[in-house]
């Protein structure tokens, strides 16, 4: 699906899309459970991903349309019946490796041609350490996987700047095992914020794990029971920093973007309200209300260490294209590991509308006063993250903007075009 988006200028209020973080991580532990109710969750190509997952390893997912009503395996996964096709989700494809691991028995993964570009090799290097077997089908540390359980528990060591998702799967199949997990991290932990999500929700399904020096513990024999049966999904903020971006960029000049939904959380990517402020963005966030305002502001580029929030690179390279001045956005290497290489993507696409990039192994540069974006076609590359930052650019650009590969926002924000047609942007499919 091809989308057009032209110059516009937006108002009026928007609901936060559920978190995919947190959704994923609920609807896993939800089958950890006996049984359990996701409210409030975003159903989405990835998290479908996830529930089609507990099916595989013996719970019974339900999406009544109120909530994602599942019956748990209660900690003893099954081998599933066929392969798992885990399609564009790598999230979903390292947090179950931790579930296969507790199979008794093989389980194979694969997915789609990006999913299967991705790295895995920690996640196999950790079940192979703690008693299990995992391989590559090719031997490059990609899917197609093969891996074998079950663990009992022990103390691994993995590098920590690929990805956080090995530790929040170790972290969540730990609690399971016999023995415990100890993860000894080698290496700085980049996205360190989304293990935090990660605790925070164990923590709501009545398991505890801590982080400790160096790494993380999680104690095993421990049982997966959210209080009364449920659990609820905050908003999302990987997606609310388009909002906020589109309402900065193109906010009505007697108007405000209003946000509902934005509630404080565990998810590191809030940082975009304060990086947005920091740009100089009219914005303000009720905390208690969980409401987010913004007004159409005359930006200034910064400074911005994407380590801990790597899914905001491709908004803020955005706002860095609009806003006067130099934005570079630093120790983003493990940002080209994603569905795409966003780093390099969203330097071509964004050089395609006009502005000046320049591209370097772990930071990327807009020079903003060097920049005049004009309307243009870009790709969107099938990342939902690089689709809808390129179409806050094309809010901003001169004329009408064509994204290429537009459909793939289903994987996050399915209603992202309905949410920016209806608080005024020009859209048209």
């Amino acid at each position: 699906m091809d989308v057009e988006i032209s110059q516009s200028e937006l108002s009026g209020t928007a609901r936060a899309p559920p978190s995919k973080s947190y959704t994923h991580r609920a609807i896993l532990a939800a089958g950890y459970s006996g049984g359990a109710l996701v409210f409030d969750p975003l159903i989405s190509a990835d998290t479908k991903a996830t529930m089609r997952a507990v099916d595989a390893f013996g719970g019974d997912v339900t999406d009544t349309g109120e909530a994602i009503e599942i019956d748990g395996f209660g900690g003893e996964p099954t081998i599933p019946g066929d392969v798992l096709d885990c399609a564009n989700s790598g999230t979903t494809t390292r947090l179950v490796s931790g579930t296969a691991a507790l199979v008794d028995g093989i389980t194979v993964f694969t997915g789609d041609a990006s999913l299967r570009s991705r790295p895995q090799g920690p996640m196999l290097s950790a079940i192979d350490q703690l008693g299990g077997r995992g391989e590559s089908t090719r031997g490059n540390g990609k899917a197609p996987l093969v891996l074998k359980g079950p663990i009992s528990g022990g103390t691994v060591s993995i590098p920590g700047d690929v990805s956080s998702q090995y530790v929040s799967a170790l972290l969540m199949a730990g609690a399971l095992t016999d023995e415990g997990v100890t993860i000894d991290l080698e290496t700085e932990l980049k996205s360190a914020p989304y293990v935090d999500i990660t605790l925070e929700l164990l923590d709501d399904f009545g398991v505890t794990a801590e982080k400790r020096d160096g790494g993380y513990r999680v104690d095993g024999g421990q049982f997966y029971e959210p209080s009364d049966g449920e659990y609820h999904v905050p908003g999302d903020f990987s997606s609310i920093s388009y909002l906020l971006a589109a309402g900065a960029v193109a906010a009505d000049d007697d108007e405000r973007v209003r946000i509902e939904g934005a509630y404080p959380s565990a998810q590191g990517d809030t940082f975009i309200v304060d990086v947005l402020d920091r740009m100089g963005a009219d914005i303000e966030w009720n905390r208690n209300d969980g409401v987010l305002t913004v007004r159409q502001s005359s930006l200034s580029g910064v400074t911005v260490d994407v380590g801990d929030t790597p899914d905001l690179l491709p908004t803020i390279a955005a706002l860095g294209a609009i806003a006067d001045g130099e934005t570079r956005i630093e120790n983003c290497e493990h940002v080209r590991y994603k569905e795409t290489d966003r780093v390099a993507v969203m330097a071509k696409e964004l050089s395609n509308l006009g502005a000046s990039v320049e591209e370097e192994d772990d930071a990327l540069t807009i020079y903003g006063d060097e920049s005049n974006l004009v309307g243009s076609v870009v790709d969107g590359h099938g990342d939902h993250r690089i689709v809808m930052a390129l179409a806050v650019a094309g809010l901003a650009a001169d004329g009408t903007t064509m994204v290429a590969d537009a459909e793939h926002v289903d994987v996050s924000f399915p209603d992202f075009f309905d949410v920016l047609y209806d608080l005024g942007a020009g859209v048209q499919r």
